[in-house]
Parts: C-alpha cells; sequence; structure tokens
C-alpha cells in the first residue's frame, strides 16, 4: 500500500497530465482525467487525515480542467449537472469551479438551470460570527476541508462570489430583473457593509437603465410611432400574433446572449485557460510557471531543433557557395594575366608589301 505522500504526487501527475490535454486542444482526454480525478479524491477510502490539506487545491485545480474541457466540447450546459453528480452535495463545489461553469452555462443561455442551482447553493448556508456555516449540519459528502470544531464552514468572500454572479450577473444583468435582486440581497444573510455596497450597485444599474428607457421613449416622434404601428397591424393581419410573438421573443434572446457574453467576458478570468499558470512539482517542491513563458520556451526550443535538423543541409550549402565563389575568384584571376604580350611588336618592321602593290 503506498503511503500518503506518495498517493498525493501520484494524483498531481495526473492533474498536471490533464492540463496538459487541455492545452494541446484533447478536450476528451481532458474531461475524462480530471473527472476520474475528481472521483478517486472523493472516494479516498482508509487515507490518513493529513491528506486533506491538499484536497482543496487538487478538486480546484482538476475542477477548473473539467468545466473547461466541456465548455470547448460544447457541452457547457452539462457543467452544473456534472458536477453535481461528482461531488454529491451542491455546498462542497470548490467556489472557483462553481462560478466559473455557472458564467460558462449562462453564457450557454441555460439561465433558468443555474439559477436554481446558485440558489440551492446559497440557500445552505447561515452567516454567524464573521463565518458561513452550513445549515444541515454534519453531512458525510462534505469533505473535512471545510469541518472546523465540527461544524462545515465557508470563507466570507468565497461566499460573496456567489452571491455576485446570482444577484449581479444572472439576476439583475442577464434576467435584467433588478426590482428581484433588490429584493434578494436585502432578504439574504449577508455581513451589512457587503449588503449595501450591492444595493448601492444595483440601485446605480436601475437609475441608468430607467435613464436609458426613457430617453429611449422620449426619442420617437409622432411620425415613428405611426411608422412603427402600421407594420405591426399588417404582421398581426397577415400571420397571426403568434408569429409576432415568436419573432419577439426570438430577437430577445439574441440581445440577451451577446449581453451575457460580453458581461462575463470580463468575469471569467478562467475560463480562460491560457491565462492560468502550470504547477510542476518535484518531491516536496513546487514550481508555478506562467504559460507565457512556456510559449516562448517552446519558440525558443523549435528554433534549436531545426536549425540542429538542417545543420548538415546549411553547412553543404555555406561550403558549395564558398567553393563556387573561391572557383570564380580563380578562373577571374587567370583570365587577367594569362594574356601573354609581346614586347618586341613594337620594334619589328612591317612586312615588306607585295608585289602587286608596287
Amino acid at each position: 500500500m503506498c503511503s500518503v505522500s506518495e498517493l498525493a504526487s501520484s494524483i498531481w501527475e495526473e492533474i498536471e497530465r490533464s492540463e496538459s490535454y487541455l492545452v494541446c486542444c484533447m478536450y476528451e482526454k481532458a474531461a475524462s482525467l480530471a473527472s476520474s480525478v475528481l472521483k478517486q479524491i472523493r472516494n479516498r477510502d482508509g487515507i490518513e487525515v493529513e491528506f486533506d490539506y491538499d484536497v482543496q487545491e487538487m478538486e480546484e485545480s482538476a475542477g477548473m480542467v473539467l468545466v473547461q474541457s466541456l465548455d470547448q466540447l460544447g457541452r457547457a450546459s452539462e457543467i452544473l449537472s456534472e458536477l453535481k453528480r461528482l461531488f454529491v452535495s451542491v455546498a462542497d463545489i470548490p467556489v472557483q469551479v462553481l462560478v466559473t461553469g455557472a458564467c460558462f452555462q449562462i453564457a450557454e443561455g441555460s439561465s433558468i438551470e443555474v439559477r436554481e442551482f446558485l440558489e440551492d447553493f446559497l440557500s445552505e448556508w447561515s452567516y454567524e460570527g464573521g463565518e458561513y456555516y452550513f445549515l444541515v449540519g454534519v453531512v458525510a459528502d462534505i469533505s473535512s476541508r471545510n469541518k472546523r470544531d465540527g461544524q462545515f464552514v465557508l470563507a466570507v468572500n468565497s461566499y460573496l462570489e456567489v452571491v455576485e454572479i446570482y444577484a449581479m450577473t444572472l439576476i439583475g444583468t442577464v434576467l435584467k430583473n433588478i426590482d428581484l435582486a433588490i429584493s434578494w440581497v436585502e432578504k439574504a444573510s449577508l455581513p451589512e457593509d457587503r449588503r449595501q455596497e450591492l444595493l448601492r450597485r444595483l440601485h446605480s444599474m436601475y437609475s441608468v437603465r430607467t435613464a436609458s428607457e426613457s430617453q429611449t421613449s422620449s426619442s420617437l416622434l409622432p411620425a415613428d410611432i405611426g411608422h412603427i404601428r402600421s407594420p405591426l397591424k399588417e404582421a398581426n393581419s397577415l400571420n397571426g400574433s403568434q408569429e409576432a410573438l415568436k419573432s419577439n421573443l426570438l430577437f430577445n434572446r439574441e440581445n440577451n446572449k451577446k449581453q451575457t457574453l460580453s458581461t462575463l467576458s470580463k468575469r471569467v478570468e478562467p475560463c480562460f485557460w491560457w491565462f492560468r499558470n502550470i504547477t510542476l512539482k518535484f518531491g516536496n517542491v513546487r514550481l508555478v510557471v506562467s504559460n507565457g513563458k512556456i510559449m516562448i520556451g517552446c519558440l525558443i526550443f523549435l528554433v534549436f531543433y531545426i536549425f540542429r535538423r538542417k545543420q548538415v543541409t546549411l553547412k553543404r550549402i555555406v561550403t558549395m557557395q564558398a567553393s563556387s565563389l573561391k572557383k570564380a575568384l580563380v578562373d577571374l584571376w587567370h583570365l587577367a594575366f594569362s594574356y601573354q604580350v609581346n614586347p618586341l611588336a613594337a620594334v619589328q618592321p612591317l612586312p615588306p608589301a607585295t608585289r602587286g602593290n608596287n
């Protein structure tokens, strides 16, 4: 039976291999390996307690690979259900993984499913004494990394990250129901200073939207309104109210999707893999390498490889060019100095004229 350190090292190696698959665009292999790693971590029967010190980082790293791979495979709508299947308890999903998966799925257009999922997560925690405590109590599905003094706790900042996605991004921006977002924040179990900050931002969003709507409505002239109404009447008479409603829903859906993508592009830092770091572990020593350095290193290695591979060819070309140049110079030298001149030609008498010329 392997020791705890050996098991942890083997799990880190599998996580790093899944990250390599993701970088190489081998998304199926990356998702499969990341899912296998999460199952291995969750089912670590008989392993000593000290192994739990690395569990959170392992789960977060493997989870990030999984959600990004599913998104690249066009399966973003399955992310949250897959996370729930692997972690069993919604409350035990690493917050960064949950937030990233939710953002991917909102961008895909699954707003209703994401809303139910986030509401389920937020409702399971109660704020007391500066920390969030799990309401149900001791649950076997929650890992011991969240356990303190017999209770399961969650950091305030982690909880507020989910609140930010739920209230500001999903309800306020995507669903455009600012009144509901304000009502939820007012009733939620939040630190008072953070509650006031969220309310101030939501009221600001409400003011901006109201001003924009009033400006749009005031800019419409009576003639413009008449032009707008007449096509609507024709459409209703020709195609019926159902066709008009269908086109309106499609238009709203496209607008919602564009706004969601523009809003979430600033929040999903991960969501892009290319800005994440890769962790290398050698025994007890861990080295964090940025992807920029890796790309530069690969470029240098590629240039060096091409140079070594083509070294013989380049040497032969240079030798041939030098030989040709040397031969041309030798031929020019011979041509310049091989013409022999008779030094007595200037003093020799002219040949006698023929008789016919006399």
